[in-house]
């Protein structure tokens, strides 16, 4: 059994895509869950395709394509490249979703981390969970895809345009600094301003660590805290990406926090 894939939470709990032989499943991570699994060798996910129904199915299939590839999590022919990924506006608009009327916004992540981005506008809200954002304000709303992209790298060459996990992870404990945020919002004037939450508070820092044991004490963004042995543990889903699964909690070595020996 193989990851092949995540998504992160939004209105349904995240979830990792897991594949054996050729078939997909798909495991949810509400709050409670318990994972018992031991990480194996690392490769290539491949890919998996959604298969039309037939023969009597009502629902699409999900159809997993295996490669051996030593490259993890995806290999070079695996790789899907996004054209909008860097995309700064100086464009012929070459996806459809570029037409559609786009939002510009903030995400700040605790305590004092922030970042522009741009999204379809019907899918800020979606956007920003599946970014894991603490707070956010909604800047402007504009016709296109390529005029928020100019207006977005305007303002990420004062703010930036991307907050790598690691980043995430060390805030999960914090909140947003109040005077940070104000002051943000007071310089940018948003049209409307967001405060999210996750279901879930921490006492303490997590330690971030590549594993999948543990009851899940819930997921942001495309972290998943996991309670393991007196120890919370922060789990950036992607890095679990490729690894074969075993049976069983994982046998290894883990760094504790102080408390698990109170």
């Amino acid at each position: 059994m193989q990851v092949v894939g995540y998504s992160a939470r939004v209105e349904a709990p995240a979830a990792l895509r897991l594949a054996t032989d050729s078939e997909v499943t798909v495991r949810e991570l509400a709050p409670g869950t318990e994972l018992a699994y031991t990480l194996g060798e690392r490769h290539c996910a491949g890919a998996v395709e959604q298969v039309p129904p037939g023969g009597g199915e009502t629902e699409a299939a999900l159809v997993h394509h295996a490669c051996d590839s030593p490259d993890a999590p995806y290999c070079p022919e695996h790789t899907s490249r996004w054209p909008c990924a860097r995309c700064t506006g100086d464009c012929h608009k070459p996806v459809e979703a570029c037409d559609e009327e786009h939002a510009v916004y903030l995400a700040a992540f605790a305590p004092d981390t922030v970042k522009v981005g741009v999204t379809r506008s019907w899918r800020l809200s979606t956007r920003l969970r599946e970014q894991g954002a603490d707070r956010a304000a909604h800047l402007r709303t504009v016709d296109d895809g390529r005029i928020a992209r100019q207006i977005e790298a305007d303002i990420a060459a004062d703010l930036g345009d991307r907050v790598r996990v690691p980043t995430k992870i060390a805030g999960l404990a914090d909140s947003v600094d109040d005077a940070f945020w104000d002051g943000l919002c007071a310089e940018y004037d948003p049209i409307e301003t967001f405060d999210l939450d996750y279901g879930f508070a921490l006492a303490d820092q997590p330690i971030a660590e590549t594993l999948a044991t543990g009851t899940v004490r819930g997921t942001k963004g495309r972290v998943a805290v996991l309670d393991n042995n007196g120890t919370t543990y922060a789990v950036d889903l992607r890095a679990l990406v490729g690894y074969e699964l075993g049976d069983g909690g994982t046998d290894r070595d883990l760094q504790s926090s102080l408390g698990a020996f109170g």
